[in-house]
């Protein structure tokens, strides 16, 4: 499956838009996982897939990749992987919806 991306057609929407292509890629399996993983600092492959519940080694590859083309993710020498400061400010933006989705939880039946 390709890295989705702005302009293209992605899983869900052929318009090409960029939050569709945004959400296509947060919604691959593991994705999400791993920035959050990262957001307290560079983690090595074998640290990042511990921190992620052992996912296969293949899922792991295939979602840095995809995370790295979308330059969200980088390889630092010596320190492992790590967040962007694009990632950095996508999770600042998330930090209230993860508020809004504890109220949302609280509240259900």
């Amino acid at each position: 499956m390709a890295t989705p991306k702005p302009g293209a057609p992605v899983r869900g929407s052929r318009s090409g838009r960029p939050v569709m292509a945004l959400l296509d890629l947060l919604g691959r399996r593991w994705a999400l996982r791993m920035l959050w993983e990262l957001r307290a600092g560079a983690l090595t492959f074998r640290a990042l897939r511990e921190a992620c519940e052992n996912v296969s080694p293949s899922v792991l590859n295939a979602r840095l990749s995809e995370l790295r083309a979308s330059g969200l993710v980088e390889l630092r020498e010596g320190e492992g992987y790590a967040l962007t400061p694009r990632a950095e400010e996508l999770g600042a933006l998330l930090l209230p919806l993860d508020g809004w989705a504890r109220r949302w939880a609280r509240r259900r039946p």
